[in-house]
């Protein structure tokens, strides 16, 4: 049974991983409804309360499925969705990142209305909006705080004088934010300003979508509609490059008994204890295999390997393409 950890100052408790639910919806090949709700009530077995979505997997589905898994069980689970990310619609036309206060308390009455609940564990502001002050976008957050529909607020892949502003508006209790042994860019501004402040941390991707395991393929070998076909550090060279650092964690996880996503999330764990790391899985055999890595104690020599095997300057390209990265703010 996994632990909790404290995320914020205004009361968040949630178990020390969390699920990313978007995997069983989009992005990464075929989908199984069924066998992803029995991955959530495994989960939920497992002591998992941090159930994490947005209205922009599936777009809407994965909300929909979550809501159906929790369905009798709701009081078990955190439920953390997210609005304003730029969407592709189910008629083919493209959404672009709306975070307008009156879109904003749209969204949440439809999120509610999909997960089949009366309030919203956490809410994210899923990408900065440059049209619309981040003041205006928490003050409605902070609104429906006041209503009862949202208990506690995030931002996602927000720099350092955006989460300084939003902070000033209401109290944030967690930013989101990708964080992997290979993924580090937060270390040297975001982080230290969220211990400052006094807000955790929810770190996405961290198997690095997959790459640190070692069963990922070149870019080009996925379909178009694969999120994997467009990463570049997947693609050309770039791909070479990094599967050595996949095998260099290998090498240490074979050593310690570990497989290689055990030792990443492990890794993640002992970041600190305001850090909840949310590998995303749609089957229950990954499920438990990454709830294990909760178990595993590393030491100082050991963090110390890892750090050196995935060192910033060897891991070769951008984790997004150019028209994914212009949305995140740095």
């Amino acid at each position: 049974m996994l632990t909790t950890r404290k995320l914020g100052r205004q009361g968040l408790e949630v178990s020390e991983l969390g699920l990313g639910c978007m995997g069983m919806s989009q992005w990464y090949g075929a989908t199984d409804d069924r066998e992803s709700v029995a991955t959530v009530h495994r989960a939920l077995e497992l002591g998992y309360t941090l159930f994490d979505t947005a209205e922009a997997y599936g777009p809407h589905d994965n909300e929909v499925l979550l809501g159906r898994a929790l369905a009798g069980r709701r009081e078990q689970a955190l439920v953390a969705t997210k609005f304003g990310f730029p969407m592709k619609l189910k008629d083919g036309t493209t959404a672009e990142a709306d975070s307008r206060p009156e879109h904003i308390v749209e969204v949440v009455e439809a999120s509610l209305k999909r997960l089949g609940t009366d309030y919203i564990d956490v809410l994210y502001q899923h990408r900065v909006d440059p049209k619309v002050p981040i003041e205006d976008v928490v003050g409605t957050m902070s609104d429906l705080v006041r209503q009862g529909k949202v208990r506690y607020l995030g931002l996602c892949e927000a720099g350092e004088k955006t989460i300084r502003r939003a902070h000033a508006v209401h109290p944030l209790s967690v930013v989101q934010s990708e964080f992997s042994v290979w993924e580090r860019n937060l270390e040297d501004g975001v982080l230290p300003l969220l211990r400052e402040l006094g807000i955790g941390l929810v770190g996405f991707c961290p198997l690095g979508r997959g790459f640190l395991i070692g069963g990922v393929q070149r870019a080009e070998d996925y379909p178009d509609d694969d999120f994997r076909h467009h990463d570049p550090r997947l693609q050309g060279v770039n791909y070479d490059q990094n599967m050595a650092i996949a095998a260099k964690i290998r090498e240490v996880a074979e050593r310690h008994g570990l497989t290689p996503a055990q030792l990443a999330i492990a890794w993640a764990l002992h970041q600190g204890d305001d850090i909840v790391p949310i590998p995303g899985t749609k089957r229950r055999t990954y499920l438990e295999e990454n709830t294990r890595s909760a178990t595993v104690a590393l030491g100082v020599d050991t963090l110390a390997e890892i750090d050196d095997a995935v060192r910033a300057d060897l891991v070769a390209g951008p984790r997004y393409n150019e028209r994914m990265m212009a949305y995140i703010d740095r």
